[in-house]
């Protein structure tokens, strides 16, 4: 299976254990040990919202066993900001600056966006993001 880069809200969807097409390729790929990367703003932003001490561990241990995506933090402001703007002068402004973060990990890495958040569908309409589809 090809590596798939699955969005934040795909994730908390997952801790939350609510079942969405999308939470169920997740758990396929984890119950099958497919390459799972992940980039550091969907780690922190997981990481960030769960107030659980012994679940943060969990999960911070769980996402150590997975390929870690980076790109130098310079080059991530520079490209999802370039991102953000050429959307902008589209007419298209997308709420969570974030998303265009993780958009840019996904161009730069050539992935699909896994996700449960509409913005990822506007930039994928003006840009070459590309997002999985259930099908």
């Amino acid at each position: 299976m090809q590596p798939l880069l699955f969005d934040t809200s795909v994730w908390i969807d997952a801790l939350r254990r609510k079942e969405t097409p999308q939470t169920n390729l997740l758990t396929h790929y984890l119950d099958n040990d497919y390459e799972i990367p992940l980039i550091p703003i969907v780690v922190q932003e997981c990481l960030q919202g769960i107030r659980d001490d012994a679940q943060h561990h969990k999960v911070k241990e769980t996402f150590r066993r997975f390929t870690r995506l980076e790109i130098a933090p310079m080059a991530v402001a520079m490209g999802a900001s370039a991102l953000f703007r050429s959307l902008r002068k589209k007419g298209v402004t997308i709420r969570k600056s974030n998303d265009c973060v993780i958009a840019f990990y996904a161009l730069s890495f050539d992935l699909e966006v896994v996700h449960n958040d509409s913005d990822f569908e506007l930039i994928s309409t003006y840009s070459g993001l590309k997002t999985w589809r259930n099908n």
